[in-house]
């Protein structure tokens, strides 16, 4: 299927990032609000990239990234955090995640994180 799956509990946020990548000319092919969502969502869409939010109800961010990458061990992922949030980025990037985004987002640097881990 390809495209990128977007995981962000506040919906706002999810458009927000969906926004970016479509001016940018990449396509959206799914979105969750949380990781266990994330989870299953990910093995029905197979994306090209996940761009996936840390601190979420029901499964954070790094609990789903380590089940996806279990499952696929060449998903990408990119991380989204909110700032002070140092060492649990640490901890997403030692379970898989390519790369981190950091809240507030500047739209380059989405574009930028995206097309790195798309390469």
């Amino acid at each position: 299927m390809g495209g990128i799956l977007i995981v962000d509990d506040a919906a706002f946020m999810r458009m927000m990032i969906k926004d970016i990548l479509n001016k940018n000319g990449f396509q959206v092919c799914g979105e969750a609000e949380n990781g266990a969502i994330a989870v299953e969502v990910y093995n029905n869409l197979k994306p090209n990239l996940v761009i996936m939010d840390i601190t979420m109800p029901e499964m954070d961010g790094i609990e789903a990234v380590k089940r996806i990458k279990a499952k696929d061990p060449h998903a990408k992922i990119i991380m989204c955090s909110a700032m002070g949030q140092q060492a649990m980025v640490i901890d997403a990037i030692q379970a898989g995640a390519r790369d981190f985004i950091v809240k507030p987002f500047q739209p380059e640097r989405v574009v930028e994180a995206v097309r790195k881990a798309l390469g």
